[in-house]
């Protein structure tokens, strides 16, 4: 395997240096046909996602194929803009001069995508690095096997095969593509693997985008709508079966409206997937019997309100609601990353302060409130990757704010125009003419600096 990626990394590189994704319209071209790819093989996308994580076809076109052609549209109908010299004001000392700024792709990159919305994840970094001009290798999980055969079909049928490659296997093939240099790096993943990624990328001093995950606290203070705010809660937290890295982790719900909460969360849950959720087209899979049972040992000894069934033949495990009455709890320890959600009661909002700094950077904070203005200087006051006042979750869906964590959850960010940016280095140059050289920047400067100190003065 050694050998193999060796070589492909030659290709990679070759095709690079041939200069043919220096050439926009040669991008744009490609970027088109990936979602005439996509378009042609939607069926087999959408049973590959259901396959692997049980996801109906609305929630496959929802999350995943609508997501990557909302991303391909965009680069599409803007690379020419993004892509085009943009000039900017000169500084006087360099007078006369004419200074730019342009996009250069970074060269080859290698990108690692996780298991839980393997389609998405794994083409919306893609379209932003191709349209940047960059080649890129992709490794999906070997976890969703169904979407990653999908994916290398159509990265095949779509790519060069030095433009772009998928290499598929488990972590030890992760490990032998991170030992070789690259010129970037994208990682959606564990905080875990994330820190190894970052050590290995340092050898290379090599750029990297890390997008990983935390603990999301969701506030809920006194003045909330309850039904309202359940539904939406609901929604962002059971989606996918809980494995969404943004949905909201662990409620903190003013006592005084916990139980009627509490109360709601249940008739949502069976409002929108019935009273039996394991029938339920809508409710999705866990990825494999390790997660589930990973899952089912948080259970132990806690105090459930509502679900905890558990079918390990279907991998299955039901909407949950866990009472939790301290953070010693083994679920308020880690990143639950299922359809688990403890409920916390608070007295007094002076507690929730040290809540989210127990759970520092979180990917996503939520506060549900009816006083929009206390909700934004709450939101204002913490660092965490992206958030809401009163909903969860629906933050991703807008191309023109960028995505990514910040600290444990990750650096750098991406969607829209930001996976452009992210792809490009952006690399100023000036040009002066050599008819005339303005004398004030050579010694000595005797008899000058006083007038330099001026201009000097003016222009700062």
């Amino acid at each position: 395997m050694k050998n193999l990626i060796k070589t492909i990394i030659e290709h990679q590189k070759a095709f690079f240096n041939s200069g043919k994704t220096s050439d926009i319209n040669f991008r744009k071209k490609k970027l088109i046909d990936l979602k005439k790819e996509i378009q042609k093989n939607e069926k087999e996308i959408e049973l590959a996602l259901y396959k692997d994580l049980g996801k109906s076809s609305g929630e496959s076109f929802l999350t995943e194929i609508h997501f990557i052609y909302a991303e391909l549209n965009i680069a599409i109908k803007n690379i020419n803009k993004w892509a085009k010299r943009k000039s900017v004001r000169p500084s006087l000392l360099n007078y006369p001069s004419s200074d730019y700024i342009i996009a250069q792709p970074y060269g080859i990159t290698l990108h690692i995508s996780p298991w839980n919305y393997p389609f998405q994840l794994s083409i919306a970094p893609l379209i932003g690095a191709v349209a940047a001009g960059n080649t890129t290798v992709l490794k999906p999980s070997e976890y969703s096997e169904n979407t990653s055969m999908i994916l290398e079909k159509i990265i095949e049928n779509v790519f060069e095969e030095g433009f772009v490659k998928v290499v598929q296997g488990g972590p030890e093939i992760s490990s032998e593509l991170l030992d070789h240099h690259w010129d970037y790096i994208f990682f959606t993943g564990s905080v875990g693997v994330g820190k190894i990624v970052a050590q290995k990328a340092a050898k290379f001093l090599t750029p990297t985008t890390l997008e990983l995950g935390g603990k999301n606290p969701c506030v809920i203070d006194e003045t909330a709508t309850i039904k309202t705010t359940a539904k939406r809660i609901v929604w962002g937290k059971f989606i996918n079966c809980g494995q969404t890295c943004i949905a909201p982790d662990f409620l903190v719900v003013n006592n005084k409206i916990k139980d009627e909460l509490i109360k709601e969360l249940m008739t949502q849950i069976k409002n929108i997937y019935g009273d039996d959720p394991l029938t339920s087209e809508y409710y999705g899979r866990i990825i494999s019997k390790k997660h589930l049972d990973n899952l089912s040992s948080l259970l132990e000894g806690q105090k459930i309100l509502h679900g905890g069934k558990i079918d390990a033949t279907q991998k299955y495990f039901e909407p949950t609601l866990v009472e939790v009455k301290d953070f010693n709890s083994p679920l308020m320890q880690n990143e639950i990353f299922g359809p688990i959600l403890p409920v916390y009661g608070y007295e007094d909002f002076d507690e929730i302060d040290g809540i989210i700094k127990k759970y520092k950077n979180p990917l996503a904070l939520y506060i549900f409130t009816k006083n929009i203005k206390f909700g934004e200087i709450f939101l204002h006051k913490y660092s965490f990757g992206g958030g809401a006042i009163n909903d969860t979750v629906v933050h991703i869906i807008n191309d023109r704010l960028p995505f990514g964590g910040v600290g444990n959850s990750g650096m750098g960010n991406y969607h829209g125009e930001a996976t452009f940016k992210t792809f490009s280095h952006f690399k100023p140059y000036i040009t002066k003419p050599l008819w005339i050289d303005i004398p004030l920047r050579y010694p000595p400067f005797e008899g000058k600096l006083k007038f330099l100190k001026k201009v000097l003065k003016l222009i700062s």
